[in-house]
């Protein structure tokens, strides 16, 4: 492989704009091409009457550096003036805080969608405010909002389910109405076709990753290329990092263990995904049952505590990848 390998990011979520870091950082060290991300769009919904794409927007404010590392999500020093009037109007959902320049970002996405633009034209559009280091891009121009069924049989958007009542009601599944007829976003298929590596960031296997998967077309992409495939795993010592992905896992049937996504996403030569799996220091004795599918285990620091610590990761990704 060459030593500025071409590259393409699978991610969502906040574990997802930490990884990019890392990767454009590892990048640029090797004065290589920009990578590309395929971003999930699988938890964008309408609010307010605007469109909100919240993996798009965590990564473009990461990648930017105008992003709110406390919380995790929105824009640094934003205020909430318009939100508190919303709600004073019953508008919108109380639970779910639309800071003031962010919303700016989803008034001028719902201006562009409604003169004819597709969501792969904006995130073009938004993308040239900052120097980026990437190329982003939607896993689809399609809407594909994921539902969740929950036991009593109520469907909630994910947002409900996962913000407001934090995945404490049990979900019975997650599905993306429309997926199937959905069509990867222009370029992504070229992207992963033409890639000398393909990365899976250490986001939610479940419903940030799971979504791009779904798309018809994209895993079919995986499975053609010639690129190495190298995925992160979101599972530290057998507990995850951030957020609720051990509930998302656990209702598909998945032990929240390093080995237990390996095994979920497979190996490359009996049709699942993976030629190699990072893990973690601490997960080190689990190495063996992973090679053991057929994909080679790598042990490296996973904790992406600065980009510093992301980019030592995504070094190890790539060099994972130059077997």
């Amino acid at each position: 492989m060459a030593s500025s390998p071409r590259v393409v990011v699978l991610a969502g979520g906040v574990g997802g704009s930490k990884f990019t870091l890392g990767v454009r950082d590892a990048l640029a060290r090797r004065n290589g091409p920009e990578a590309t991300v395929v971003v999930n769009t699988g938890d964008d919904l309408w609010l307010s009457g605007v469109r909100l794409q919240p993996d798009v927007d965590s990564i473009l404010y990461a990648l930017a550096g105008v992003n709110d590392t406390e919380r995790g999500w929105g824009r640094d020093g934003d205020t909430e003036r318009v939100n508190a009037e919303l709600q004073q109007w019953g508008a919108g959902w109380p639970w779910f805080t639309l800071g003031d320049l962010d919303l700016g970002t989803h008034l001028a996405r719902t201006g562009w969608l409604r003169d004819g633009l597709t969501p792969t034209q904006i995130v073009e559009r938004l993308s040239g405010r900052w120097p980026l280091g990437v190329r982003m891009l939607p896993m689809t121009d399609t809407e594909v909002d994921t539902h969740v069924r929950v036991v009593g049989g109520d469907v909630l958007h994910f947002q409900e389910w996962w913000t407001r009542h934090r995945a404490q009601l049990t979900p019975l599944g997650f599905d993306h109405p429309g997926i199937e007829a959905a069509l990867p976003a222009p370029g992504v298929v070229e992207a992963i076709a033409d890639a000398d590596v393909v990365l899976l960031a250490p986001s939610n296997p479940v419903v940030s990753i799971g979504p791009i998967l779904a798309v018809p077309g994209i895993r079919e992409a995986l499975a053609l290329t010639s690129a190495h495939v190298v995925g992160v795993s979101p599972i530290i010592g057998g507990a995850v990092v951030r957020g609720m992905a051990d509930v998302c896992l656990t209702a598909i049937g998945v032990e929240t263990s390093a080995a237990a996504v390996a095994a979920h996403y497979g190996t490359r030569s009996e049709g699942g995904l993976l030629d190699a799996w990072l893990i973690a220091e601490e997960d080190a004795h689990l190495a063996a049952a992973i090679d053991a599918l057929g994909m080679r285990a790598v042990v490296a620091p996973l904790w992406m505590r600065d980009v510093a610590a992301s980019a030592a990761m995504a070094d190890a990704a790539l060099a994972a990848a130059a077997v």
